[in-house]
């Protein structure tokens, strides 16, 4: 939390004076009793004592005050807020490890399925298009808010030799800036891939690209180290390249994934919709300072006037 007007913070100082004096005051006034050593002549002059009430209208004044103090501060804080607009592009990695069964049913059709989903869950607001990579990469469907048209592409994909990662961001950075002519929202890429990259431009070489156009890069890793596929009549081996694809998305400023099951590449789109469907912003919240502080009031003059007849 910070503070827009942090002079006014001074103000806790005699804030904090009137605090030290009311427990001194207090302090004398027991010492005083203390004195009085007659007990059967004090019970009868004062059969009630309040005890701890005594402390309830003074405590919320207290609180009334430093509440005020740190409104008039104008204190700030980050809220997330849902955005207006943005456009989304979702590489898919067709290539032929995707075949591989080390997730059920396989990693393609388990991909699809989660891509499904992330397309269904993400705001209706967004803009949304399909890049398909393998051996080359090519927009399916170019960034629009036809739900329908996207899911449909899913469904018709199949898979191919090859994995061009860095094809794959460059064809949907061209995309994204096809559709943005004029006034451009946020946009943000969705790589998901099993391999690495074998054909095309580097993806180090997209990373700088992607960077110098202010459009961060979200990688997932999907698969585990032990998926195999038939490769000419002999399996092969096609582990995922984990650090390949974190080195692509901390370098252009987005978010890297692990996932190694259907289940948990559900759970990656979730977190990936809701962390670009809403964007952080600082945002002042000393109403709420206020508003405790009225109650403050209202308590300390409400429990001062129940048990003491008088407000404060």
């Amino acid at each position: 939390m910070t503070f827009l007007s942090p002079v006014w913070l001074w103000l806790l100082v005699p804030a904090l004076m009137i605090a030290v004096l009311y427990v001194v005051m207090y302090l004398r006034r027991s010492r005083y009793a203390l004195r009085f050593t007659n007990l059967d002549l004090l019970d009868k002059l004062a059969p009630k004592r309040p005890g701890w009430r005594r402390h309830v209208p003074a405590t919320a004044f207290m609180a009334m005050l430093v509440l005020l103090v740190v409104g008039f501060a104008r204190p700030t804080a980050e809220v997330r807020v849902p955005r207006e607009e943005a456009t989304i592009v979702v590489a898919f990695d067709v290539s032929a490890s995707m075949q591989a069964t080390d997730v059920a049913p396989d990693r393609f059709t388990a991909a699809r399925e989660a891509a499904r989903r992330f397309v269904e869950d993400l705001p209706s607001r967004f803009n949304l298009g399909l890049v398909t990579f393998s051996s080359s990469a090519s927009v399916s469907v170019p960034p629009t808010d036809d739900r329908a048209a996207v899911l449909s592409a899913i469904d018709r994909l199949t898979t191919d030799a090859g994995t061009a990662i860095g094809e794959a961001v460059f064809s949907s950075l061209d995309a994204i800036d096809a559709l943005e002519a004029q006034e451009r929202p946020p946009a943000h890429i969705v790589l998901m891939s099993d391999g690495s990259s074998t054909m095309g431009r580097s993806p180090e070489l997209a990373a700088q690209e992607a960077t110098s156009r202010g459009v961060p890069v979200s990688t997932i890793a999907y698969g585990t180290s032990e998926g195999t596929i038939q490769l000419g009549g002999r399996e092969t081996l096609v582990p995922v390249d984990g650090p390949a694809l974190r080195e692509l998305a901390e370098g252009t400023g987005g978010g890297f994934y692990e996932a190694a099951s259907g289940d948990e590449l559900r759970a990656v789109y979730d977190d990936i919709g809701s962390s670009v469907g809403y964007r952080t912003e600082r945002q002042e919240i000393w109403p709420w300072f206020v508003g405790v502080a009225l109650l403050g009031a209202v308590v300390a003059a409400g429990t001062s006037l129940f048990w003491f007849s008088r407000i404060l």
